[in-house]
């Protein structure tokens, strides 16, 4: 098992932690990330653009003229794409981009974040992140002691002092435990884990 350093927010060493090898200590396998962020990413797209084709167009209930003996094309409606104001052929509709991903892919390819950050030592444990209120200057203070400027901090539950504090500050980010990603984790330089965040990724992903 590795062993990493617990630290208060000080930046005070509390306790040396051992983090299970399978999660921690896994093979970095980046075709995984590719796949995983690709997901993540098409589920972000609203796909709400829209055009009207001959059916949603407004009017065209009458022929415009009669079919023969003008000297004109014949035209049956007002709404045909050949028309200016007429629907558009073949045009976007509302499309649902998500993909699937298996349960098991995503969970290698958490393991593989996770200890990419280890091995580049861009991991830090906290033995927790108290703050008095919503006050975003004293989540600046620790970052400070720890030279971080860009960071994912990992919670295990609802802390609303600490989200709502961090959430204005650029290059910082809060989440639950339950809602880590791939894509946060790569996007920030480094990641900072609670100590209770740790057993309970270790129970999921070790398995």
């Amino acid at each position: 098992m590795a062993t990493l350093a617990l630290y208060n927010v000080s930046n005070e060493k509390v306790s040396d932690i051992e983090l299970d090898e399978a999660v921690f200590g896994a093979k970095v396998e980046p075709y995984l990330f590719y796949d995983v962020v690709r997901r993540h990413q098409n589920s972000q797209r609203k796909g709400s653009a829209a055009t009207k084709n001959r059916a949603l167009v407004r009017g065209g209930g009458a022929k415009p003229w009669r079919q023969k003996g003008t000297g004109r094309a014949r035209a049956g409606s007002r709404r045909s794409p050949l028309w200016r104001g007429g629907g558009t052929i073949f045009g976007p509709m509302p499309k649902d981009y998500t993909t699937s991903l298996p349960e098991k892919v995503r969970r290698a390819a958490l393991r593989s974040a996770l200890s990419l950050k280890c091995k580049e030592g861009k991991l830090l444990l906290l033995d927790g992140f108290q703050i008095d209120g919503f006050k975003t200057r004293q989540v600046l203070e620790v970052l400070k002691h720890f030279q971080v400027s860009n960071a994912l901090i990992v919670t295990a539950e609802k802390d609303i002092r600490l989200e709502r504090s961090a959430r204005n500050i650029p290059g910082i980010r809060v989440v639950r435990h339950e809602g880590l990603n791939i894509y946060d984790i790569l996007h920030h330089e480094h990641l900072i884990l609670l100590r209770p965040v740790i057993q309970k990724l270790q129970g999921v992903l070790a398995s």
